[in-house]
C-alpha cells in the first residue's frame, strides 16, 4: 500500500506512478493546505488593519493632546505673565482680592488640565542630558566717572626703615597702588539773598533803586533751582510730593506737600507755551513714532480711580534731531490722536503728514484713514510681529514651537541687517535695504503663506502667522522709505518713565495734573534725548523764561538749548 506523503515531503520524483486515490488525496492536502494559507493571510492582514486602525487612532490622540498642550501651556504662560506684571498698586483692597482669588482659580485649572493631559500622553518625552552649568560671570566694575571731584586721602606706613633683621636700612617708595570709592554729600539748600541798594537825591528828594529781578512765582519764596528740584523729583526720578517733603525736612527745610504742588502747578503753568512751540517741532517732521500707555485717573466722586491714557509721539529714531511729546486725554479712543494731529490754528500748528509708525491698534486706522488724510501713510512696528511668534515659542513648556523658533530665526536675521545700516544716510539706507532685506522679506511671506496652509484656523500659531500677513504692506513700509525705522521701539523707551511713575504715584490726581505732568516729561524726556542734565536744563529755563520774548522762545527748546552765559 502506498504512503501519503505530506506535502512538505513532497518531491518531484515522487510524482511518478502516483495512483489516482493517491493523486485524489495528495489534491485534497494540498486545497486544505491553501484554504488554511488564505485563512491565516486573512487573519493577519485583519490584525494589520486593526494595527494601523490603532496607529492612526493614535496619531490622532497625540495630534489632538499636542494641541491642546500648546494652547494650555500658552494660556498658562500668559497666566503668569499677569500675575508677576499686575499692576496691584492701582486696585482697591476688594478689587485686588477679586482678581487674586481669580487668578488663583485659573491657575489651578490650567495646572489640572495640563497635568491631566501629561498623563495621557503616550510617552514621556526622553530627559535630555542635563548641561554642565557655566561658571558665575563676575560683575565688571565700570570706572568712575571721571569729571567727579576726587578727594586725596595718602596712606603710608609709619616706619619706612627695612624690616629684615640686620638691616633697617632706609626704603625707597617706587609706585602705589590706587583705589577708588563712591561718596556722596546730601543736596544742601541755600538762599539767594537780593539786596537792593536804595538811592536818593536830597536835592530832588527823588528815590531810585533797582527793579526787581523777575521770578516765575512772584512773591514767593521758590527759586528756579529749587522749582527745578521740585519737578524733576516729581517727574522724572516719580517721588510724590509727601516723600519730597519729608527728605527736605531732613535738611531742616519745611516744604509742606501742598507748597510743593503749588509750586509745581504755577511752574508748569509757566511751561505751556514752551510746550506748544515743543509741540510744533516734534509734529514737524515727516515720519512720526506713536503709542499709548494706561495711567490711573482719580474719580474723587466715585471714590475710585478710573483709566485715563497717555498718547506719546515721537520724531523718528533716525532722525539726527530727536524729540518726544506726550498728550494726556480721558480716554483710547481714536479722537485724541485725531485731535493732536489735526493742527491747531491758536498755536500756528499745521495739521501733520507723513508717516505714522505705531502698532495695529485699532484707533490708528481713523488716523490713517486714505480718504479723509490722503497725505497719511501708515507703518507697522515689526517687533511686535515678532513679538506674536516669541510668546508661541516661549508658552509651551515640554518644548517651543519650530514654527515659530523658525520665524524668529528670521526676524533676527532682518533686525541684524537694520542694525548694521542704522549709521548711513536716509538715501543710502533705503537702497541698501532694497538689497539686502527685501529679498529676506521676500522669502519670509512665502513661508508664511505655505505654513499658514498647514495650520488650523483658530490656534495662536494661525494668529501670529495671520498678524503678519494681514498687516504686511505696513511691516515692510521702511523698505521704500529709508527715513522709516522697523520698529516702534524708540518711543517704547520713551514711555518707560510713565510705566515707572505709575508705581510711585498710584494715580494722577485729576485730568489737569496729567496735562501738566504731560507738559513736564515732554520736556525733561526730550532734554535727555539730547544728552542734557534735566535739572540744569529745567533750572535755567524757568529762570529765563519771565524775561523771555515769546519770538524767542523757541531758543529755551531742548533741541536749541544753550546755558546762559555769566
Amino acid at each position: 500500500m502506498q504512503r501519503m506523503l505530506s506535502m512538505r515531503e513532497l518531491k518531484t520524483q515522487d510524482l511518478r506512478g502516483l495512483t489516482p486515490d493517491a493523486v485524489k488525496a495528495l489534491a485534497a492536502q494540498m486545497l486544505e493546505h491553501i484554504e488554511r494559507q488564505d485563512s491565516e493571510l486573512a487573519r493577519r492582514q485583519q490584525l494589520i488593519d486593526l494595527k494601523q486602525q490603532l496607529i492612526e487612532r493614535k496619531d490622532r490622540d497625540i495630534a489632538w493632546r499636542d494641541a491642546k498642550l500648546e494652547k494650555v501651556n500658552f494660556e498658562l504662560a500668559r497666566l503668569k505673565r499677569w500675575k508677576f506684571g499686575a499692576k496691584t498698586e492701582a486696585m482697591s483692597a476688594e478689587q485686588r482680592r477679586l482678581f487674586e482669588e481669580t487668578l488663583a482659580e485659573d491657575e489651578a485649572s490650567l495646572q489640572a488640565q495640563l497635568e491631566r493631559l501629561r498623563e495621557e500622553a503616550a510617552a514621556a518625552a526622553a530627559q535630555a542630558p542635563a548641561k554642565p552649568k557655566t561658571p558665575p560671570r563676575r560683575p565688571r566694575r565700570e570706572a568712575l566717572p571721571a569729571h567727579l571731584r576726587r578727594v586725596e586721602h595718602h596712606h603710608e606706613p609709619e616706619n619706612t626703615n627695612c624690616t629684615t633683621p640686620q638691616c633697617g636700612a632706609p626704603m625707597t617708595r617706587i609706585g602705589q597702588d590706587v583705589s577708588e570709592r563712591l561718596d556722596i554729600v546730601p543736596a544742601e539748600f541755600f538762599v539767594h539773598r537780593h539786596i537792593y541798594g536804595k538811592w536818593a537825591c536830597r536835592c530832588c528828594q527823588t528815590l531810585k533803586q533797582a527793579p526787581a529781578a523777575p521770578e516765575v512765582i512772584d512773591g514767593g519764596i521758590a527759586a528756579s533751582g529749587l522749582l527745578a528740584h521740585t519737578l524733576i523729583s516729581r517727574f522724572a526720578d516719580h517721588l510724590p510730593y509727601y516723600r519730597q517733603e519729608t527728605i527736605n525736612a531732613r535738611s531742616g527745610v519745611h516744604t509742606p506737600r501742598s507748597t510743593l504742588a503749588a509750586w509745581a502747578g504755577q511752574a508748569g503753568a509757566a511751561l505751556e507755551p514752551l510746550y506748544d512751540a515743543h509741540k510744533r517741532f516734534v509734529l514737524g517732521c515727516r515720519v512720526l513714532h506713536g503709542d499709548e500707555t494706561p495711567v490711573a485717573l482719580l474719580d474723587p466722586g466715585a471714590g475710585k480711580t478710573k483709566r485715563a491714557y497717555v498718547w506719546a509721539y515721537a520724531r523718528s529714531h533716525h532722525d539726527p534731531t530727536p524729540g518726544v511729546v506726550y498728550d494726556f486725554c480721558l480716554g483710547r479712543g481714536a479722537q485724541y490722536p485725531v485731535t493732536f494731529l489735526a493742527g491747531d490754528e491758536r498755536t500756528g500748528q499745521r495739521r501733520w503728514a507723513g508717516t505714522l509708525l505705531t502698532d495695529r491698534y485699532s484707533a490708528y486706522d481713523t488716523v490713517l484713514d486714505v480718504r479723509v488724510y490722503p497725505d497719511r501713510r501708515a507703518a507697522a512696528c515689526v517687533a511686535h510681529a515678532r513679538r506674536k511668534f516669541d510668546e508661541l515659542a516661549k508658552a509651551g513648556s515640554v518644548g517651543s514651537s519650530p514654527l515659530a523658533e523658525e520665524a524668529i530665526r528670521r526676524f533676527a536675521r532682518i533686525h541684524e541687517i537694520e542694525g548694521e545700516l542704522g549709521s548711513l544716510p536716509e538715501n543710502e539706507r533705503q537702497q541698501a535695504r532694497q538689497e539686502l532685506t527685501k529679498p529676506l522679506w521676500d522669502k519670509l511671506k512665502k513661508w508664511l503663506e505655505l505654513e499658514r496652509r498647514l495650520v488650523a484656523d483658530g490656534g495662536t500659531t494661525a494668529g501670529a502667522i495671520d498678524y503678519t500677513l494681514n498687516h504686511w504692506p505696513a511691516l515692510t513700509r521702511h523698505l521704500d522709505d529709508g527715513a522709516v525705522p522697523i520698529d516702534n521701539n524708540h518711543l517704547e523707551r520713551q514711555i518707560k518713565p510713565w510705566a515707572m511713575g505709575r508705581k510711585a504715584w498710584m494715580f494722577v490726581g485729576s485730568e489737569l495734573a496729567g496735562q501738566r505732568a504731560a507738559m513736564v516729561m515732554s520736556l525733561v524726556q526730550s532734554a535727555k534725548l539730547h544728552g542734557h542734565d534735566p535739572w540744569a536744563y529745567l533750572r535755567d529755563v524757568l529762570q529765563r523764561l519771565p524775561t523771555q520774548l515769546n519770538s524767542r522762545i523757541d531758543e529755551l527748546l531742548p533741541h536749541l538749548w544753550k546755558p546762559a552765559s555769566g
